[in-house]
């Protein structure tokens, strides 16, 4: 009896923290971001996003009384890296919720995120297979997916000028490729003819090959997927030289004051659609308060990305599923984050999008800008358009 009376105290002892930290449910978000490589710009501003959320939210109380924890590695945006390190830090930290760095790390885990990790999981990514909830539940987005908006854009090209030649110039990775085959069939659904797909590398800069097809083709409109700026500067700087006189428009990525700086006196050439409100439309109450933030916690910081913008929208909304999860049977569980995140409908966010309902596991909603040379920002030439 005593040989198992001391057996039985030594497993008590030694499950008792791990019974208490069951019990407390610790809310834990992991992310891979891409602190190096090409898109670091993204990780940088998206992880500094990412925890000024969830210090706001633990200086407000944390999650009824429960700090938020957030840890981080670098996935150099590359895909074997990324996973690698979403593997380790879900066998290290056993979070509730996950953040990938792309759209191919994304594709790659969806099915066992589905089968064995079962977190609420976002990233770097607008991929229409991570508003897909029948396929994969725990996946979403905070923002319209790709093919969303490329909808937008034709819809402005085909109220503008229908039956118009267009192109769409992606990038040769799955971040390019993502919604080309949904823009194909929305050319043909509008009316509009698809003359020319041309495809480079991020960061090319030997494009006169596809500027001189899109001429020979009469483009009227080019669409521009999977590139943050270069080789984006390029081809409408070489457009206007070759003489192609089409109109130029981009993606959310693409959608940012580095390629307003790099047009210069063209920059009045581009129009993107974006999801956010941007840093220095002051008059929005969430940008005031991220400006305020920002300015208290970092005050050399000039400028908050939209990559910023997205991570904190999502970030906001990982909080929120906390809250609501919290109080739910069973509590933090990725099931009942699932179902948190159903249940938003008209979440005031301070106009950093309109009140956000969650649609299929993403938010619809997207908005027009127009690059303004003189003020070297972005104008909305429309409201905020909500897809479904």
């Amino acid at each position: 009896m005593r040989k198992t009376g001391f057996l039985i105290l030594s497993l008590i002892l030694c499950l008792g923290p791990f019974s208490i930290a069951i019990g407390q449910q610790t809310p834990t978000i992991c992310a891979i971001h891409p602190f190096t490589g090409r898109f670091a710009f993204a990780g940088i501003e998206g992880s500094a996003a990412m925890q000024d959320v969830v210090d706001m939210a633990n200086e407000a109380g944390g999650i009824n009384g429960k700090k938020i924890q957030y840890y981080w590695a670098d996935g150099e945006y590359k895909d074997d890296v990324g996973i690698a390190a979403f593997k380790r830090l879900q066998a290290q930290y056993n979070p509730q919720i996950m953040f990938g760095q792309s759209t191919g790390m994304t594709k790659a885990l969806g099915p066992e995120i589905k089968t064995r990790y079962k977190v609420l999981y976002s990233a770097y990514t607008m991929t229409s297979e991570a508003a897909n909830p029948k396929e994969n539940p725990y996946l979403f987005l905070a923002a319209p997916t790709y093919a969303e908006q490329f909808g937008v854009l034709l819809r402005y090209i085909a109220k503008e000028k229908p039956g118009a030649n267009v192109a769409f110039f992606y990038s040769d990775t799955e971040f390019g490729r993502e919604p080309i085959a949904a823009g194909r069939e929305m050319c043909k659904k509008m009316g509009l003819k698809l003359v020319a797909e041309e495809v480079s590398q991020v960061g090319g800069v030997d494009i006169s090959t596809q500027v001189l097809d899109m001429k020979a083709k009469k483009v009227d409109y080019c669409i521009f997927q999977g590139f943050v700026s270069n080789p984006i500067a390029a081809v409408i700087k070489q457009s206007k030289d070759y003489g192609l006189n089409a109109k130029f428009m981009g993606t959310f990525w693409s959608t940012e004051l580095q390629l307003l700086r790099e047009l210069g006196s063209l920059a009045d050439e581009y129009i993107g659609v974006t999801a956010y409100s941007f840093y220095f439309q002051e008059d929005v109450p969430m940008i005031k308060k991220i400006r305020e933030w920002t300015q208290k916690k970092y005050p050399k910081v000039e400028y908050r990305s939209q990559s910023y913008m997205e991570n904190y929208m999502t970030t906001l909304l990982f909080v929120e599923c906390f809250k609501r999860a919290d109080k739910m049977a069973g509590g933090i569980t990725g099931d009942n984050l699932t179902k948190a995140l159903q249940s938003i409908k008209n979440f005031d966010v301070g106009g950093l999008m309109p009140p956000v309902t969650i649609k299929d596991n993403s938010i619809p909603v997207g908005r027009v800008y127009r690059g303004n040379s003189k003020t070297v920002k972005f104008d909305p030439i429309s409201d905020w358009i909500r897809l479904d």
